[in-house]
């Protein structure tokens, strides 16, 4: 087959539903047969186990936590380099000479997703180790429902993911801050939180298709005298941008460790 997904976990469960609407030849397995069993039925795909995928399928995922990694591998090293199918990681920390390591010498893709792929929407970065181009730009094209892929140097992995992977939750949390604000100011929670993901949503599309930076929107939205600079303030006199880059730095510290 052409996929083989190995866990059908949040992040693997979403991109197998976005690789099904390019293409049903996918075999699936998780620990959680049951899991496997009912998404596999919901989408029009075949159930396997962790070997039957090895034997059978030419590009692989393999959306298995990096602790257990070695583990997995180790049980299906054999097969695999009988057949060399290309492998696709999606486990933070591990590079793609650290996949080979673990199972041989064959073609590695090494991904990281972020969780909006669920939604169409996310974020993916990609590098290869003896991939062809064909084999890539093809991968990319049937990934094209899960979002935007960009390609990135896999010296730069660990600190992309400590943006795009692990960014979405520093979204929700500042968004969470804003909502909480504007329900001390008086409004509605639940209305709160849809003012403050549609400002999130239509800001990040100015920001994409602007040529300014995001000091130069800034200001475009600050007033001398005006409520917006008041607020600006405070995020400035708090350290905010301080803050923020304590918090990517951590998660890129932690991003390194994953991979040791």
């Amino acid at each position: 087959m052409k996929y083989g997904f190995i866990g059908c976990g949040n992040m693997g469960g979403a991109l197998i539903r976005a690789v099904a609407k390019q293409t049903k030849d996918i075999m699936i397995a998780d620990f959680d047969s049951v899991k496997a069993i009912y998404l596999a039925k919901e989408l029009g795909l075949t159930v396997g186990d962790n070997k039957e995928i090895a034997q059978s399928c030419d590009r692989i995922f393999l959306g298995v936590k990096p602790q257990v990694m070695a583990e997995m591998l180790g049980e299906i090293k054999d097969i695999l380099n009988i057949k060399k199918p290309t492998l696709i990681s999606m486990a933070a920390g591990l590079t793609t000479n650290k996949i080979k390591q673990l199972a041989g010498d064959m073609p590695v893709i090494r991904i990281m997703p972020n969780t909006p792929v669920s939604v169409g929407e996310g974020v993916i970065l990609y590098c290869s180790n003896g991939v062809s181009c064909d084999v890539v730009n093809d991968l990319v094209n049937d990934m094209q429902y899960s979002g935007k892929l960009y390609p990135i140097d896999e010296g730069l992995m660990d600190a992309g993911c400590s943006v795009s992977g692990c960014g979405p939750a520093f979204m929700y949390t500042f968004a969470a801050a804003v909502a909480k604000g504007g329900t001390e100011c008086g409004l509605d929670r639940q209305q709160a939180i849809e003012f403050a993901a549609a400002t999130m949503m239509g800001a990040a599309k100015m920001l994409l298709t602007s040529d300014k930076t995001p000091d130069e929107l800034t200001q475009a939205v600050c007033s001398k005298g005006g409520s917006t600079i008041e607020g600006v303030t405070v995020l400035k006199n708090s350290e905010f941008e301080n803050i923020v880059v304590d918090c990517i730095k951590a998660a890129y510290k932690r991003n390194k460790e994953l991979g040791k």
